[in-house]
């Protein structure tokens, strides 16, 4: 098998070499356990925006959008509306990310389904594309959006980026061109026009406002596809320029990241799927705390014993967890004060237990106030070192190593297909999705690649 790989003279161009990359990619290149990946990727997209359908934030959402959109072509996860292309990229990117139980690209932390995946079942909806063409554009997406993250992580995200949606852009970009059937140049003009468009904060995280960036990354990534389509021109090194994306939005950018063994190396693998509906780094945490939570001395409301708890883990932890006093329930998707408590209390870890409801009990919140944090920048942000203290001088210990849904430790497909069924339910979607799940392990030899959209829309 040849594998279209960028030229020696492209490592310095990453631009050029990821578009020529993109064009001249054909089926055959795709290894058989990356064309696997791709179609996990899309069974737990459909599982994470079926839970956040009826949202309150979702309803918002696409009341405001509707009102602006050019037709009724696409569909939207588990609703009944129709919008155009450019809103249903936007729409289902947004429902996606909503409870954070998107999947994770290790090491970078970009959630890169959410906003790929929905450009092009937009494009499915409004033009042919086979099953086997909206999987290698998807797989072509995912490996532009996690290559240019890995050239500028981790100070892109230190810096206050949203990562997901700043290079989640350039993957919708040049996923929607590939499916297009846009060549080399074109696919370097898409890339110039979603550099202009990359934006969002870590400072929105809890909020309904980080959904706006990850849902304009999936839009403004298809935007970019179809102007170039029509010959909008950009800038001939958009990423690597002298004030290129990379080097405005980076501190020293890293070219060979981009174009390194492409074509040999596939980012897909290297994505990792939730068990829990909160930040990849507290997945560790959580996983100790549970298993904790049944200890004589912390069941039946023993916990109320605890006097101090403590997490020694890699300063990542810290820095984007530690957030005490949270008010909603989408903060305390990112609050290990929250995550601590709600698991060692209920014993559970799921969208209940990171709800407003939850957020809004006192037990927890005064259970929460207990934490303190220990820094240990020798170890993976995988791993945790969990101390309980308790009021007598006991205490409990625990350490994570191989978290639950980390690449150590992966979930089966048989565990995203339930969770799948298990979001379906919360979301209160009335689907087949038996038939849901059969079409996206079918994809591959799909004639129509919009039967997975179509048939989580919802009936009502």
């Amino acid at each position: 098998m040849t594998m279209p790989q960028a030229a020696a003279s492209d490592a310095a161009r990453p631009s050029v070499g990821l578009a020529h990359f993109v064009a001249n990619s054909t089926w055959d290149d795709i290894p058989q356990p990356v064309r696997h990946a791709a179609r996990r990727a899309l069974l737990n997209f459909f599982a994470v925006a079926l839970s956040a359908a009826h949202t309150p934030s979702m309803d918002i959402a696409v009341r405001t959008y509707a009102r602006f959109s050019a037709g009724r072509d696409a569909s939207l996860v588990g609703r009944p509306d129709r919008v155009d292309a450019l809103n249903a990229a936007a729409l289902n990117a947004m429902a996606a990310n909503v409870f954070d139980f998107d999947d994770t690209h290790h090491p970078t932390i970009i959630h890169p389904t959410s906003p790929i995946a929905p450009v092009l079942f937009a494009l499915a909806e409004t033009r042919p594309l086979t099953g086997q063409q909206l999987l290698h554009a998807f797989v072509l997406g995912v490996e532009v959006a996690c290559r240019i993250g890995n050239a500028i992580s981790p100070e892109h995200y230190a810096r206050g980026w949203h990562i997901t949606s700043t290079c989640g852009v350039f993957g919708a970009a040049l996923a929607a061109a590939r499916a297009l059937g846009l060549n080399a140049g074109q696919n370097l003009d898409a890339l110039g026009a979603a550099a202009v468009q990359a934006g969002g904060l870590v400072e929105a995280l809890g909020t309904g406002a980080k959904s706006i960036s990850v849902g304009n990354a999936s839009r403004n990534g298809l935007l970019s596809a179809f102007l170039a389509a029509e010959g909008f021109d950009g800038p001939s090194l958009p990423l690597e320029g002298e004030r290129g994306y990379l080097r405005v939005a980076g501190d020293n950018p890293r070219l060979d990241a981009i174009t390194g063994q492409l074509g040999q190396r596939w980012e897909l693998l290297n994505n990792a799927y939730k068990p829990y509906p909160c930040g990849v780094v507290l997945n560790p945490v959580i996983d100790a705390c549970l298993e904790l939570a049944a200890d004589p001395r912390i069941a039946n409301g023993r916990w109320t014993g605890i006097a101090r708890i403590e997490l020694t883990g890699h300063p990542l932890l810290r820095q984007r967890t530690d957030r005490p006093g949270v008010t909603s329930g989408r903060l305390s998707q990112v609050s290990a004060q929250h995550a601590v408590a709600v698991a060692l209390v209920r014993g559970r870890a799921g969208l209940p237990e990171f709800s407003d409801e939850a957020v809004a009990d006192p037990a927890l919140r005064d259970l929460g106030a207990r934490l303190a944090f220990h820094d240990d920048p020798a170890m993976s942000v995988d791993a945790v070192r969990l101390r309980i203290d308790f009021a007598d001088g006991a205490s409990l210990h625990r350490e994570v190593t191989k978290p639950r849904g980390s690449l150590a430790r992966p979930l089966e497909d048989r565990e995203i297909e339930q969770k799948l069924r298990d979001l379906a339910h919360h979301g209160q979607v009335e689907i087949d999705i038996d038939r849901l799940i059969d079409s996206v392990w079918s994809l591959e030899t799909a004639a129509d690649a919009a039967l997975p959209m179509r048939l989580s829309a919802s009936r009502r």
